[in-house]
């Protein structure tokens, strides 16, 4: 049984890292010191502006990747005071959210 299971979810680990490849914290570092990117900072106050009405008080996981397509973005995860989880997607040269969900 747990053979099967590891069968099912494996391919999706391999999906999921193809669609997007975290930066390490040196590559971070280089891409705001360069410019490329927004700071952290403003990606969180960008993303707790778009979930207002939802209560959003605390990031829990805060992340710079690259898509596909080589935008770069701050992937944020997000908790609520009832305890749900918002996960949000910054594009890092704007500062603007993509995706919330």
């Amino acid at each position: 049984m747990a053979t099967v299971l590891v069968a099912l979810f494996a391919p999706v680990r391999v999906v999921a890292n193809e669609q997007r490849a975290c930066l390490g914290k040196t590559e971070q570092s280089a891409a705001i010191s360069q410019g490329q990117v927004v700071t952290l900072g403003m990606a969180i106050r960008a993303a707790r502006g778009s979930v207002r009405g939802r209560g959003v008080r605390e990031v829990v996981r805060a992340r710079l990747c690259r898509e596909p397509n080589g935008l770069l973005v701050y992937v944020l995860t997000m908790l609520a005071r009832d305890g749900k989880v918002t996960h949000i997607s910054v594009d890092a040269t704007s500062g603007k959210v993509v995706e919330a969900r």
